[in-house]
């Protein structure tokens, strides 16, 4: 197995440049921002640039009683990162007196904007990754914005038919094949083409990230990844195999159908740098008694890495300051860890 990226450091060139979204102002998204983007390990791994609404990140500054200063910049090529300033590319979309905790089609067209901009820098390749603070999907389609959420959102703005959702603990990777649906229904859905574009994007993820051979280890469908036929009938013949054959062809050292069980066991001890889960439970379960105790979760397939936080807009303490910016940090921190450096 290859040895997990290090964090890069000036010595090794450029750090990434990290578009980080300010989400719904009326939720809790200014108030984590401020932190996160203020966090010293933060500043080692990434150059981060906020893209919301300076006054608003101002306010959940003082809210936080945080002394910082927040600086309007047009783009990342501006940004100075020294201690204790927040560069920002200010809309400036909201009300100076926006309610805290409450439904706004102002702040949900706003969020759009925001992830709008960053979709704009990554195609540019002036960013080389997007770390998102929530937004509230209500809000959204208030906002006069049909999508179901970032993931949707951002493959629009890029172009994008295709994306996969990853998750990561210190020790294991996991890219899944199907995320929300049934499981009967999932079982229907795979297939070795999506089964081998899934592959493709997590490998492509972990190359891009600084882990130049992956090992790969596929999961079955059936227990035991059907023993043979023994459990089952021949999914893993059927819908998996054909696509690791055409995978190892290309070089891709992708492993399977392995048993899940076995599989999460082996990732964990270091064997694998990279599992695939067939459905969600699969995937979902295991990481997180593996240990994703800030929960991020992050979408592959994109023109640059995207990371998120795994809790919304938590409108009954918006404005209060006591949001927990943890999983804002440990966000970003995945962001800068999956992102290439910029070229030199």
């Amino acid at each position: 197995m290859n040895p997990s990226p290090n964090p890069a450091s000036p010595a090794d060139g450029p750090l990434p440049l990290i578009a980080v979204t300010m989400g719904d102002g009326a939720g809790i998204g200014p108030e984590v921002v401020v932190p996160a983007l203020l966090d010293q390990d933060t500043l080692r791994r990434c150059r981060p640039v906020a893209i919301g609404d300076a006054a608003r990140l101002r306010q959940a500054a003082r809210l936080r009683g945080i002394d910082c200063e927040i600086v309007p910049v047009s783009g990342p090529e501006e940004a100075e990162f020294t201690p204790g300033r927040i560069n920002v590319i200010d809309l400036d979309l909201l009300p100076a007196d926006l309610p805290w905790g409450q439904l706004s089609a102002v702040a949900g067209d706003a969020a759009y904007q925001y992830i709008a901009v960053a979709a704009e820098l990554a195609m540019s390749g002036a960013v080389q990754g997007i770390c998102t603070a929530p937004l509230n999907k209500e809000a959204l389609h208030a906002g006069g914005h049909i999508f179901p959420g970032h993931t949707e959102l951002l493959a629009h703005l890029t172009g994008v038919d295709e994306v996969s959702m990853m998750l990561a603990t210190p020790t294991v990777k996991v890219i899944h094949v199907t995320t929300h649906i049934g499981l009967i229904d999932a079982v229907n859905r795979i297939e070795p083409g999506l089964v081998e574009r899934t592959v493709r994007r997590g490998h492509e993820a972990m190359v891009r990230a600084g882990t130049p051979n992956p090992v790969i280890g596929v999961c079955g469908i059936n227990p035991h990844a059907g023993e043979n036929g023994l459990f089952g009938y021949g999914e893993e013949e059927e819908k998996i195999v054909p696509a690791l054959e055409v995978l190892r062809a290309d070089g891709i050292d992708a492993r399977g159908p392995l048993p899940a069980d076995t599989a999460f066991f082996l990732a964990g001890r270091g064997d694998y740098d990279l599992i695939v889960a067939m459905y969600h439970d699969q995937g979902h379960g295991p990481v997180k008694v593996l240990g994703l105790e800030a929960g991020v979760n992050l979408t592959v397939g994109l023109p640059v890495i995207r990371t998120s936080v795994d809790h919304g807009t938590a409108f009954d303490i918006a404005g209060t300051g006591k949001a927990d910016a943890g999983s804002m940090i440990e966000a970003l921190r995945q962001a800068a860890e999956m992102s290439s450096a910029p070229a030199r």
